[in-house]
């Protein structure tokens, strides 16, 4: 009956441990056998097994234990290497004994992960969970940019690249359906900074303009989210948003703009692109901001773009010449339809750009199809 007892505690333990709710104890216990082991070694065998050998508990450690526990470590570290350099005798007396060079080593190894250890705590996340918590952030982020599914006769996708080939963006997409499913609401946000230096400043964002879509008027959608970035009183606090609300059965649209590029329709009937630019300041710089839409419609072939400066625009290349190009790119995919089009458009316009893009696509099928 102890036995099972102990086995449960130890094995509740570890799972706490491993969840980032428990003790390190476990872990602290096994580093610590590793010393004597690693002592007896090079005792026995100091060619195979030479004294900096304790680096590698000392640097696991470092990653898997507290500040304070680490500490014990690194006590029993030193005296490991106490005891073999008393063994093994004076480091000028042969090779494979406790030389100077091993101690700064195994010294160095444990400087570091007592700054890893304390980083770690500072920020409040073990590391065998910070790695989860960014997977599955990241995939929160992935999931709620996803667009609803539209009608028959209706497609529309999205793609984004963030700068540098990280997972993290400073551009981001919300997007629903309202008055029961008969209108199509998207916002694509552009938050100033770009990857990982926007990307805290961006999920925050998401989450609140999720919040909004859908719960006010449209029209009250980008003055809602200029007075939430207000609020927030950030230094580099600015963002520009376009707001898309599409009519799903009449192709009717509105186009709102907060300091965004403008979105491009291409009419099906005449071939020709046309550039839908909204009124409207960026998002956070002042209060009391208005945004008039500019109005539209897709008839059936017709294509509708929205997108983020990073695609368009370069220090070489201003957002005119930047349209021009992406339209130009557009054109190639009229007689074979836009499914999947859009990472392709990203990768031929702005494949080497280090900054945020992110396109969104929405197309009304020609009748018949």
């Amino acid at each position: 009956m102890r036995y099972h007892r102990a086995r449960i505690a130890v094995r509740r333990a570890g799972v706490d441990y491993f969840r980032g709710d428990g003790s390190d104890w476990i872990a602290l216990v096994g580093l610590l056998l590793c010393v004597p082991l690693i002592g007896w070694l090079t005792v026995v065998a100091p060619v195979w097994c030479d004294p900096a050998m304790l680096a590698v508990p000392i640097t696991i450690g470092g990653l898997v234990l507290r500040p304070a526990s680490l500490l014990g470590l690194y006590a029993g570290s030193a005296a490991a290497l106490i005891v073999e350099s008393v063994v093994l005798g004076p480091y000028t007396d042969g090779p494979a004994r406790v030389t100077p060079g091993s101690i700064l080593v195994v010294a160095g190894c444990g400087f570091v992960g007592l700054l890893v250890a304390q980083f770690r705590s500072r920020v409040g996340v073990p590391w065998r969970r910070g790695g989860t918590m960014l997977f599955d952030l990241r995939e929160r982020i992935r999931v709620q940019s996803k667009l609803p599914g539209l009608p028959r006769g209706w497609h529309r996708e999205m793609s984004l690249r963030p700068a540098g080939g990280q997972f993290f963006s400073g551009d981001f997409v919300v997007a629903s359906r309202t008055k029961k499913g008969r209108v199509l609401e998207v916002v694509l946000t552009d938050v100033s900074g770009k990857g990982m230096d926007a990307a805290s400043r961006a999920l925050l964002l998401s989450g609140a303009f999720g919040g909004l879509l859908g719960s006010l008027p449209p029209a009250d959608f980008l003055s809602a989210a200029n007075g939430y970035l207000l609020r927030q009183d950030w230094d580099e606090g600015f963002a520009t948003s376009i707001h898309l609300v599409l009519d799903l059965e009449t192709g009717e649209y509105e186009v709102y703009s907060a300091g965004h590029p403008p979105a491009v329709q291409l009419h099906a009937g005449t071939g020709r692109w046309e550039q839908m630019t909204a009124e409207g300041p960026l998002l956070g710089v002042y209060g009391g901001a208005e945004f008039e839409p500019a109005k539209g419609c897709l008839h059936p072939g017709d294509i509708l773009m929205l997108f983020t400066d990073g695609l368009v625009e370069t220090a070489e290349r201003e957002i005119s010449e930047g349209i021009d190009r992406l339209t130009g790119e557009a054109d190639r995919y009229v007689p074979g339809g836009f499914v999947g089009a859009s990472w392709h458009l990203i990768e031929a316009v702005a494949k080497d750009v280090n900054d945020d893009r992110a396109l969104v696509l929405i197309c009304r099928d020609q009748v018949g199809e």
